[in-house]
């Protein structure tokens, strides 16, 4: 099953019975450079494979790698890869994540899913979606610093105004004058509302798209969303819409006609101004609390705090490893081996365990951190 990354924290709240294998292998877009990533894939399931044999029986590893060789054999997906892929696998789960960055390759058998590497991307706030509307379309992208790829959207989404309204559309309504009399045919000439009724159709259709945008994307993804349309359409979308993760300035312009390394230049300048002002009023709100004696950048205060649930709201430098297997029930932690593929990063660590607790993780750029640690804590007490 090929799963979105805001599904990552189900993986890491659910439970599965082990073993737990994860595996994690750079992949590339284009060929002729993908046609390598299915051969080092079936290389890395050969680890696990070898993995299993200390321990486990012949047919139980066969039904745990059943799922990894058969996507090894299914070229359409080797033909659709990113920079990075994820795949997570147990008795009762197999989980395939499609990655905008690449990643160490890594296969590891576990009691547990190693996830990581999923934690920065997920929490990263260099993500964000475009979406890009006219009356003849509807297309939604998902955008990072370096890349802007398109998200096939859900069933329930229509793509045109006759997808979602069909047989619906308003009909025109005409006036009929007749001129002439006895000497002559009548004329008949329409009056009336083409441009309201245009209007009343484009409302229902951007009502549509709204709702299920905000119920399959922004309500589980949480991500800013870029609007990119014709002015007019911008102001009627903006007028309806409930989408509280709606980027308050857009591209005003026509996205049918924008190649696509325009549009993703162009949205990817809207979203670094807006990223910056959020981070700079989040990077305010953490002056405040560490003033008033609520925030620290103290990596023991801050463990200790993740551990007991008292972190609100975290900051983690993304360029900042600390190699450290974590007690998650008392906050202590000790240095580990950094030349271990799987060793546990401790700042990754607290920040799984700040989501278990029900606080927010931001992974951003080292010159928006406002501490020299690595992390930055918001206490809720």
């Amino acid at each position: 099953m090929n799963a979105r990354v805001s599904d990552y924290p189900a993986v890491i709240f659910s439970s599965v019975e082990p073993p737990c294998l994860s595996l994690y292998q750079k992949t590339h877009r284009h060929h002729p450079e993908n046609q390598q990533d299915p051969i080092r894939f079936r290389n890395l399931v050969k680890r696990l494979e070898e993995s299993l044999s200390k321990t486990y029986a012949k047919r139980e590893i066969e039904l745990l790698l059943k799922p990894f060789y058969d996507l090894a054999d299914d070229h359409r997906f080797w033909n659709h890869t990113l920079d990075g892929l994820a795949v997570l696998g147990a008795s009762n789960m197999f989980k395939t994540y499609r990655l905008q960055e690449d990643v160490r390759d890594i296969a590891v058998v576990s009691d547990t899913f190693y996830t990581k590497p999923l934690v920065r991307i997920f929490k990263s706030s260099e993500r964000y979606q475009l979406l890009a509307v006219s009356r003849k379309s509807v297309r939604l992208f998902e955008g990072t610093k370096v890349s802007l790829d398109e998200v096939e959207l859900h069933e329930s989404i229509p793509k045109t105004l006759i997808d979602a309204l069909g047989e619906d559309v308003t009909p025109p309504h005409q006036t009929v004058a007749s001129y002439g009399g006895t000497r002559g045919p009548a004329m008949h000439h329409g009056h009336g509302g083409k441009k309201p009724e245009e209007k009343i159709d484009a409302e229902r259709f951007f009502r549509i798209i709204d709702k299920g945008v905000l119920a399959h994307y922004s309500n589980h993804e949480h991500l800013p969303l870029v609007l990119a349309a014709l002015p007019e359409n911008q102001g009627l979308f903006r007028q309806i819409s409930q989408n509280p993760w709606l980027v308050e300035k857009g591209l005003d312009l026509n996205p049918d006609a924008m190649q696509s390394s325009d549009l993703k230049a162009k949205a990817r300048d809207v979203f670094e101004e807006y990223n910056r002002l959020r981070l700079q009023a989040l990077i305010e709100l953490y002056g405040d609390a560490f003033a008033s004696g609520l925030g620290s950048g103290d990596l023991e205060e801050v463990a200790v705090a993740a551990a007991s649930g008292r972190i609100s709201m975290l900051f983690i430098d993304n360029d900042y490893h600390m190699p450290a297997c974590l007690d998650r029930s008392t906050g202590k932690f000790e240095p580990d081996d950094p030349d271990n593929p799987v060793s546990g990063d401790l700042l990754d660590d607290i920040g799984e365990l700040v989501l278990q607790k029900g606080g927010d993780v931001h992974v951003v750029q080292p010159e928006s951190m406002p501490t020299r640690t690595g992390i930055a804590a918001v206490f809720r007490f």
